[in-house]
């Protein structure tokens, strides 16, 4: 298990003590790896306290280049196992999570697996907030990930932290792209879906695993509209970085048909959302509005980019 951690060691102290309690067959090696990434709270304490407290299960390993994606290339790096198992520090696991996520990874049929992400127990959304459906927006507030009790072949990327993969998709496939993933002064994600689509591309599977059940925490200063909106932006960022330089149009870069088609995309979302009436119907089409503008933004930058190489 990878867990990669920033500042939080509070949230670590409850999501170590859930893996902790984990229960594999007796047959199967397991260990967890926490890599800091460059934290300056307790971080180092807690884990050191759990690998003295669970010898041999716990290890700690430092990675100062901050950035989750350096993080998470770092535990692959450092980890021991054939099956790799991500998590975050802000989830709670159940105890047959670890189980049930990598079972079906020893054969050698499928890739990687994706499990059931939900939000902590108790948590009731505001009324303007869908969490699934199509006004769903709970992949932004706590990577909310169901698609029924029904397990079998995925057609969507998982998230980050509830997936797990053969080790040798790393070895066949490389790491995390290192210009994606949260990091100081940027919320841009896409670093795990990115990874997962370029299996797909490849010709792998996907597992999908609705028993491998994952309780992801919901921070208070992630139910404002605010934080949708910016997240929304980033993650536009991101997909356009993910698709990177598109080949020219008849000797035209292609920019130059991206960025206008972009533009009146947001401006009919605009026109959408000011007339929705329904608050969550209006409130998504508020973020869509965002999510275009920040693909015009970096389509922008990367034209930016070209121009000064040529």
């Amino acid at each position: 298990v990878i867990l990669c951690t920033h500042n939080r060691s509070q949230s670590l102290a409850k999501a170590l003590n859930s893996v902790a309690a984990s229960t594999l067959l007796d047959s199967v090696e397991w260990d967890v790896l926490v890599v800091d990434n460059n934290s300056s709270d307790q971080t180092r304490e807690v884990a050191e306290e759990f690998s003295v407290r669970y010898p041999g299960r716990f290890r700690y390993v430092f990675e100062s280049q901050p950035g989750k994606s350096h993080a998470l290339n770092t535990g692959i790096r450092e980890s021991r196992g054939d099956v790799l198992a991500f998590m975050d520090d802000d989830v709670i696991v159940e105890p047959t999570w670890l189980q049930n996520l990598t079972a079906s990874l020893h054969d050698g049929e499928w890739a990687g697996a994706g499990g059931r992400i939900l939000p902590q127990q108790g948590f009731s959304p505001p009324r303007w907030l869908a969490l699934d459906g199509p006004y769903g927006l709970g992949s932004m507030l706590c990577a909310h990930f169901d698609i029924g009790d029904k397990a079998g072949e995925l057609d969507r990327a998982p998230y980050g932290t509830n997936m797990a993969f053969q080790r040798r998709m790393f070895e066949k496939y490389g790491g995390f792209r290192t210009d994606m993933g949260p990091r100081p002064g940027s919320e841009m994600r896409n670093e795990d879906t990115e990874f997962c689509r370029r299996l797909f591309a490849a010709g792998e599977r996907l597992w999908y695993e609705p028993s491998a059940v994952v309780r992801h925490a919901v921070p208070e200063n992630r139910v404002n509209k605010e934080f949708f909106l910016r997240w929304r932006f980033d993650y536009g960022r991101g997909k356009m970085r993910e698709a990177g330089r598109r080949p020219d149009i008849w000797g035209i870069p292609r920019y130059y048909f991206s960025i206008p088609k972009g533009i009146a995309t947001t401006l009919l979302l605009a026109l959408q959302w000011l007339l929705a009436i329904t608050p969550q119907r209006r409130f998504f089409l508020k973020t869509s509005v965002w999510y275009t503008s920040g693909e015009v933004v970096e389509i922008y930058r990367q034209s930016r980019r070209n121009e000064t190489r040529r």
